[in-house]
């Protein structure tokens, strides 16, 4: 860079207008009839994936595959300092992982990569060069020291701390004389007053005079790495970007962006700034609250599909909002011109119940059901290990039936990993003294329920168990049905409360039940 501004001052400056007011034609920037559809998420990888970024990537997603068009995901890596261990990997695998993955990628290649800015260093540097040679932009060379004593000079003045454009005006004889001290100089975009108005996709018209509240901004750092401005230009333009679909925190800087495709002579996209995604009480999602990272809900058992139905169900787009939703839906359903200015407010009070309807539509689908008998298997495992009696208890018929009997019971599969349901993967100790019944009445009660799971060609379904305990209780004297059913309870799995006892023997199957029953007939020499 210190050689191209060299050059520079030996040529002679072209004069370039950058402030031409622009007109409603050229300020629409609709799309051409039939433009193939590109859009991007560029996340920075300073932190992982959380729910406001999967929203962003979300919208771009489902607008692409709407139209037909190409979803690219780009790493904004240019602020070195701030760069996280993992967090690149950690994005493109959350995103796989919610079922929006990208067309185009780090991991994936493309036609237009590298897809990590700082792979694209050169594409910036020819960008600057040419900003540099039109006069819309130039070196300058003051000190971080300097900058932050205008920063803190202002805030003491309660103003918006701004760049006063010192190095703006600076010969040429001045500019040579302080790169002799300095090569390495910053360089920043001349903002002209006149920034063009615009359509967006979202807030309609919008203008902001960028050059009447702030100074001139750094493009390119004296590390030779661009600032977001620059960077987001260039490579939209590069990718032939047709729609950005970005928070509504950078619509104040979509003017100083349109002022640089006009510098540079490119059309830019259109932009459609989304409203940002806030706390239910209207408090901004932070980084810092653990619990709003994918690795969080996906540890936890959460659907990728829940997630993405209440980050859509909370905010707009949709004709109407309704829970439900799965991502085919999603896309079809779909209108960018449905998109609210109104922030969303999430409530993750509700994520459970969003869960448990995703949950409930993958257990009622055949081709579905085994993919979650096999993470039950692994759950089971790893939650009681070695505390296993009895390893038929992951035998996937054995899930399988559990996975159906509480179908619409449970939020997640670790749901059923819960104290309350122990029971089914381990053997209670129950002894005698515990029922709170006379010996006699557990010994005929127990035995008429051995007797009921002994007939031949009875079929052991919740309904014809329930109505056969039902007879079984009409034939005992001074034992209320209830009773009978806390004993039974108590005998199959160790609780007071639980599923309905008819649920549990069916669950449980014949042979386990009787050898429950067994156990606990067994034990009277332990409570003597």
């Amino acid at each position: 860079m210190a050689a191209l501004l060299h050059r520079l001052l030996r040529a002679e400056p072209r004069a370039v207008a950058l402030g031409h007011s622009v007109g409603h034609r050229e300020a629409s920037l609709g799309p051409d009839s039939g433009a193939t559809v590109r859009v991007r998420f560029a996340p920075s990888p300073t932190g992982f994936l959380h729910l406001g970024g999967l929203r962003t990537a979300l919208y771009n997603y489902i607008f692409a595959k709407k139209h037909q068009g190409s979803f690219i995901l780009r790493l904004e890596d240019t602020d070195q300092s701030r760069l996280v261990p993992r967090a690149a990997e950690n994005i493109e695998d959350m995103l796989e992982w919610a079922g929006i993955p990208p067309d185009e990628s780090p991991r994936r290649g493309g036609p237009a990569g590298p897809y990590i800015q700082s792979q694209r260093l050169t594409l910036y540097a020819q960008a600057t060069e040419a900003l540099l040679k039109s006069g819309a932009a130039y070196p300058c060379f003051c000190s971080p020291q300097r900058l932050e004593l205008l920063k803190n000079e202002a805030l003491r003045n309660r103003q918006t701390p701004r760049y006063d454009n010192r190095c703006r005006n600076l010969s040429q004889a001045q500019v040579a004389q302080k790169l002799a001290v300095d090569p390495k100089p910053a360089i920043r975009f001349r903002l002209e007053e006149a920034a063009p108005a615009f359509q967006d996709l979202v807030y309609g018209w919008t203008q902001h005079e960028v050059a009447s509240v702030e100074g001139d901004p750094v493009i390119l750092k004296s590390d030779g790495f661009p600032t977001y401005h620059l960077a987001c230009v260039v490579d939209d333009h590069h990718m032939s970007i047709s729609h950005v679909l970005r928070g509504s925190e950078w619509l104040v800087s979509t003017s100083k962006h349109l002022l640089l495709y006009q510098a540079l002579g490119w059309k830019p996209p259109q932009f459609a700034h989304l409203p940002l995604l806030l706390n239910r009480d209207g408090s901004k999602l932070s980084k810092r609250q653990g619990d709003i990272f994918l690795e969080h809900f996906a540890a936890a058992g959460f659907l990728p599909e829940a997630l993405l139905d209440i980050i859509t169900n909370c905010g707009s787009g949709f004709a109407e909002n309704q829970m439900g939703r799965t991502l085919p839906e999603l896309i079809t359903q779909f209108d960018l011109t449905r998109i609210t200015c109104h922030s969303a407010l999430l409530d993750l009070e509700k994520l459970p119940e969003f869960n448990r309807l995703h949950l409930q539509r993958l257990v009622s689908s055949e081709t579905q059901r085994p993919q979650l008998v096999e993470k039950l298997q692994t759950l089971v495992k790893e939650a009681f290990g070695n505390q296993l009696q009895d390893k038929d208890v992951l035998d996937p018929t054995y899930l399988e039936r559990i996975i159906l009997m509480r179908q619409g019971h449970i939020s997640r599969l670790q749901d059923l990993l819960s104290p309350m349901y122990s029971y089914l993967w381990t053997r209670p100790v129950v002894h005698r003294s515990q029922l709170g019944i006379d010996l006699e009445k557990v010994d005929v009660i127990v035995k008429r329920l051995l007797g009921l799971l002994e007939r031949s060609g009875l079929s052991l379904t919740q309904d014809v168990v329930n109505r056969e305990l039902k007879k079984l209780s009409e034939g005992l004297e001074d034992t209320k049905y209830s009773s009978m059913m806390k004993l039974l309870r108590m005998i199959l799995s160790g609780q007071l409360q639980g599923p309905p006892v008819a649920e549990m023997v069916v669950s449980l199957g014949p042979k386990e039940v009787q050898e429950r029953i067994q156990k606990v007939l067994s034990s009277q020499g332990e409570d003597t």
